[in-house]
């Protein structure tokens, strides 16, 4: 059994615009090792607390959003409690942490008192500075993935430690369409409508396109506080009938509306790896971000310094008659998850030729 910890987790099978890419990860465990069991403990999302199936899995719930240092004592230490009665009927081969966070903290110090493997899957935000958690963690190098080489970079920058992995997220191709759609939006943005993502300077770039390109369709598709503030710029701006307000999508209407644009513009100021990015060059969209994930030079992602710089080459991509919208295939989540796996030295052979875990846990220090 894989124990994965989750700040949060879908509330059921339709709930696909919560966490997609963790979703899609733990379907790349499923699909890549059908003997292996999962239980994710999800601490805050969904609101309640109960034990539901979800995809074949089993996710425990802890109810665990409010805020308050009590409340997330008490939410880790009724993770605690659920990794104890797991391992109780189980062969637990290790805990895999989302974030770097609360969620790490638990994972950490039970993995550690049990004897089992843990690792800290860093996803983004947790690799900035003023993460509380980071102290009250103390972790090594070997326990800490990082999702990317600027993750990587950037918890080495602000904490003093390299995480020894790194491991990116990744698509599943078979959530996406047969290609072939007609490719009728210009630009596309996709994310939480929060300040982070700077989607004011999307309806702004939307705008100083449209003076070349009069007829221009842009769609923005969230949820957030910045809605309404962007609905009025939007109308302030004689965008109305230029950008859309697409709302909250689920994550294949969300795949689809990228195999029908031209660009995806990524106007966010951080980002650990954008799952967004990977998906809309599988899409066979263009990619204009401000932040380099990658590190290396990837067809189709233009990676600028500036509005202005970004505002140039989506005007150069979009009247250029000669742009090439292809796939580009990066990182596949089948190999993400098999990469995962073997940092806790599992295999569905291994373990089916192992009678307990005592013996898979030498098995797997000797290598």
């Amino acid at each position: 059994m894989l124990v994965i910890l989750s700040p949060g987790f879908p509330a059921d099978e339709q709930d696909t615009a919560c966490l997609p890419a963790q979703q899609v990860f733990v379907r790349a465990l499923n699909r890549n090792y059908p003997l292996l069991k999962i239980v994710i403990i999800a601490f805050e999302y969904p609101k309640r607390k109960d034990r539901y199936t979800w995809s074949g899995n089993t996710v425990i719930a802890l109810n665990g959003w409010k805020k308050g240092r009590m409340s997330k004592l008490r939410t880790c230490l009724a993770a605690w409690r659920q990794m104890s009665l797991l391992q109780r009927e189980n062969d637990v081969v290790g805990v895999l942490s989302f974030w770097c966070g609360g969620c790490a903290l638990a994972g950490k110090y039970y993995a550690k008192w049990k004897g089992l493997r843990h690792a800290a899957w860093i996803l983004g935000q947790d690799a900035r500075r003023g993460n509380v958690f980071i102290r009250l963690i103390r972790p090594v190098a070997g326990e800490l993935v990082a999702m990317s080489n600027f993750l990587a970079t950037e918890f080495e920058r602000n904490y003093g430690i390299r995480p020894r992995h790194v491991i990116p997220n990744g698509v599943d191709p078979a959530l996406f369409l047969p290609d072939g759609a007609r490719r009728d939006i210009d630009v596309l943005g996709v994310g939480s409508l929060i300040p982070l993502k700077r989607y004011d300077l999307f309806v702004a770039v939307v705008k100083e396109l449209s003076e070349d390109l009069p007829f221009i369709n842009g769609v923005l598709c969230g949820k957030g506080p910045e809605r309404d503030r962007l609905q009025h710029m939007i109308g302030e701006l004689g965008l109305a009938g230029r950008i859309r307000l697409a709302g909250e999508q689920s994550h294949r209407n969300a795949l689809e509306l990228m195999q029908r644009s031209r660009i995806l513009l990524h106007t966010s100021s951080y980002e650990g790896f954008s799952t967004v990015c990977l998906e809309a060059l599988y899409a066979g969209a263009h990619v204009i971000s401000f932040c380099d994930a990658v590190g290396l030079p990837v067809k189709n992602w233009h990676v600028v310094s500036s509005p202005d710089e970004m505002i140039g080459l989506a005007k150069k991509l979009l009247l250029d008659d000669g742009t090439v919208y292809e796939s580009v295939h990066l990182y596949m989540m089948d190999d993400s998850a098999r990469k995962m796996m073997e940092l806790f030295c599992y295999s569905d052979e291994t373990m089916a030729s192992i009678p307990s875990a005592i013996a898979w846990k030498d098995s797997c220090d000797r290598n």
